[in-house]
Parts: C-alpha cells; sequence; structure tokens
C-alpha cells in the first residue's frame, strides 16, 4: 500500500554526498515504511522501502564507507 505522501517533508539523507543534484531523500513519519526519492527527479514517484529494509540499506552503506 502506498501512504499518501501529498503533505509529506521530504530531507536530504545525511549519508548522501555530492551537492543539491546527487542527494537520496527521505521523508519521515509513515510507521512501517521509508519514502525514498531522488532529489533530480522530485516529481517522480518514491520508492516505498519497509522500514527494516531501510535500516538494511544504511547498515550496507555504514559498511561499506567503514571500508573505504
Amino acid at each position: 500500500m502506498t501512504p499518501d505522501l501529498g503533505t509529506a517533508s521530504w530531507r536530504k539523507s545525511s549519508y548522501s554526498v555530492g551537492g543539491d543534484n546527487n542527494c537520496v531523500e527521505v521523508a519521515d513519519g509513515y510507521p512501517g515504511v521509508v519514502p525514498v526519492r531522488d532529489s533530480k527527479t522530485p516529481a517522480s514517484p518514491p520508492v516505498i522501502l519497509s522500514a527494516a529494509s531501510w535500516v538494511g540499506f544504511v547498515d550496507g552503506i555504514k559498511r561499506g564507507m567503514a571500508r573505504a
């Protein structure tokens, strides 16, 4: 089920780097899911991840950054 994102407050992920046009944005406040979009195409439909999938994604990024 897709949440109503009409009033979503989007924020750039703290893991995004590269300026205003190279960011992942997320919307908070949607229990159980994390809406994610590309800042370059904010009008495109977001990807809706389960909260567990988002945690796994962020953990993977953290592990990858630790190796760099």
